[in-house]
């Protein structure tokens, strides 16, 4: 047991922080404890402790990423499909702005609703899906309106 203590000194020098942002992880209790040996042990076998003591602590690093990465290799492509389809379900759910993103608010019509839940829902589900009714009205008028009594989201 010592024998191995002595050959894995060089792993004072890591910082499993940066290994688990190279590797795309969130936590270090995402690399069993098992594939964590074995991959300190077969770099050390691979280059013996001395040397590794010699090395950067960023090359270590480096060695450690990849090593845990081919180790890993099927966990990996697992988390990487498992983030992907958590993407593509939240665009699925956001309802895109037809006007760019950038919704105008009159603080006028919200005065104008008296505080009611329910007519305040409709009024932003229609400046959000960008059916503005109001807006029609204005568009006869002949005189330029300035932005600067509204507010922007």
């Amino acid at each position: 047991m010592s024998d191995d203590n002595s050959e894995l000194c060089w792993t004072v020098k890591l910082d499993w922080l940066n290994i688990l942002i190279k590797l795309n992880l969130d936590g270090i209790s995402q690399i069993p404890e098992y594939k964590k040996e074995k991959a300190l042990k077969k770099i050390t076998k691979s280059y013996g402790p001395e040397i590794l003591m010699e090395f950067e602590p960023e090359y270590l690093e480096e060695l450690v990423a990849i090593e845990l990465g081919e180790i890993m290799k099927k966990e990996l492509s697992a988390l990487a499909r498992q983030k992907e389809k958590m993407e593509e379900e939240i665009r699925n759910k956001v309802i895109p702005f037809k006007k760019g993103g950038i919704v105008r608010i009159d603080p006028n019509d919200l005065k104008n609703l008296k505080g009611n839940p329910e007519d305040m829902l409709k009024y932003f589900y229609k400046k959000f899906l960008g059916e503005d009714d109001d807006d029609n009205d204005e568009d006869n008028d002949n005189y330029k309106e300035d932005d600067n009594t509204g507010y922007y989201i």
